[in-house]
This record gives structure tokens, sequence and C-alpha cells, in this order.
């Protein structure tokens, strides 16, 4: 079974300087998973012409899908579709198409110039249709481009999904311990080195009780999760506490 894999990048210079906080990226991923395409890779880039194209050019290469947001606003820092245009060497204008989905929610009177540069779209591209600001997304090419505001992102994300060629979903389990991590680290390693199919992940904690790891599980079968659950809880339960959670 082909495995379907995808990237983000992430527009904008307000997101490196810290002043605004990313709300979207969990969000992709947790979406993406559930219908069997897979995460590989997050970049963060600037609001620099020579970057944004050249990110997009790699990982369009890389993965099957890359997904953007931000940058496809009004003002002269939105220049992600400038950029999308350029990575594949197409032509840019205003769409007749998005001018409409524009004209639903902003009178005519007030479709000034720089609201118009949200309806600037590449050659080729396919909108991308949003419920919540009417101002549209596109796609070119394996390359869907939406906005960072993550309520019109999720908008724009269900339309994106349905367009999806999608695999086999990935399911996880989690396994709760109050084992230091350096005191499981090496049972770990010998139970994933025993499977090929479900990766072991664990995940340091400290609160109030103390320290401990918990373990995530994940793999495309169920049965094999849940051995390998098995398998850990086994192996651990002479060390501390393991309660393995539901398989979601």
């Amino acid at each position: 079974m082909t495995d379907f894999t995808a990237s983000i990048i992430v527009i904008g210079d307000e997101i490196l300087s810290g002043r605004t906080k990313d709300k979207n990226i969990g969000y992709i991923a947790d979406c993406l998973t559930n219908v069997g395409v897979y995460l590989k890779e997050v970049r963060i880039v600037p609001d620099e012409e020579e970057k944004i194209i050249d990110t997009i050019n790699e990982l369009r290469n890389d993965y099957t899908y890359v997904l953007t947001t931000g940058g496809i606003g009004p003002t002269h820092d939105d220049i992600t579709a400038d950029c999308v245009a350029k990575a594949f060497d197409v032509g840019i204008s205003e769409n007749d198409e998005a001018i409409k989905m524009l004209l639903e929610r902003i009178p005519l009177a007030d479709l000034n110039a720089s609201r118009r540069r949200m309806a600037r779209i590449p050659h080729g591209a396919k909108l991308i249709e949003n419920s919540v600001s009417k101002a549209p997304g596109f796609q070119i090419g394996n390359v869907f481009v939406m906005a960072g505001v993550p309520s019109v992102m999720q908008a724009m994300l269900e339309v994106v999904i349905d367009r999806m060629e999608t695999g086999q979903k990935l399911y996880s389990c989690n396994i709760l311990t109050n084992i230091k991590e350096g005191d499981i680290a090496d049972t770990l390693r010998s139970i994933q080195s025993r499977t090929s199919t479900v990766s072991i992940g664990s995940y340091p904690y400290y609160n109030d009780s103390g320290y401990g790891a918990n373990i995530v599980c994940r793999g495309k079968n169920i049965d094999e999760l849940k051995s390998i659950a098995s398998i850990i809880e086994s192996e651990l339960s002479g060390i501390g506490n393991i309660e393995i959670g539901k398989i979601s």
C-alpha cells in the first residue's frame, strides 16, 4: 500500500518573532493522521521571496503533498501567492471567480486594491473555498495554499482533505507510566528492535507527583499495537505503574 506523505510550510515573520503563536500545525497533523497522510516535516520560513520559493520547490519534490499557511492576505508582506507562482514558473493575476467569492462577503464599494490582492491567483491553480471569510486559498500541483488565521485555515483544510488521495490511518496507543525515562530506555530499545511496523516513543514529564515517562506506540494495525503494548506492560511492570490507554 502506498504511503502518502505531507509537509507543512508556515510562512510569516510574526511566527518567527514570537508575536503570533502557531495554532495550525497540531490541528493539521491530527487531521492528516486521521486520513492516513503522514506528516513528515514542518518548516517555518520568513516573509522572504527566495526562501519561500526554495522551500516550496524542495518540499513539493520530497512529499506527496505540501500545505502552506499564511501570507495570502491583503497587505504588502502577503507574498505567498506570488512566490508559489514563481516556484511553478507560471503567471499570476486577478481571478474572476475569486473576486466573486470576495463579493459574497465584501460590498463592491469596499473592494479596494488591497482587498483585491486576495483574488490574485497563480495561473492554472484551483481555488480552495472557505466558509468563514470567503477569501479563497488555492491548489497548484501538489501544493495547497491556505490562510494563517486558524478558523479560516480549518475551513480550507476540510476542502483540501477532500481532494487528497489518502491511505491507512495511523493508530496510536498512549501508555502512562511513573517510571523515569532513563530506566526504560534499554527495554524500549530492545522492544523496538523486534518490530518494524510499530514505532515506539517515550516522553518524559515532571509534575507534583515526581518524574515519569509516557510511552506512545504508533502503527497501522490495531492488533500489532495491542501486542506491542502488552509486551511493554509485561516487561516494565516490575519497575513501576503501567496504564495502557485506548487505541485511537
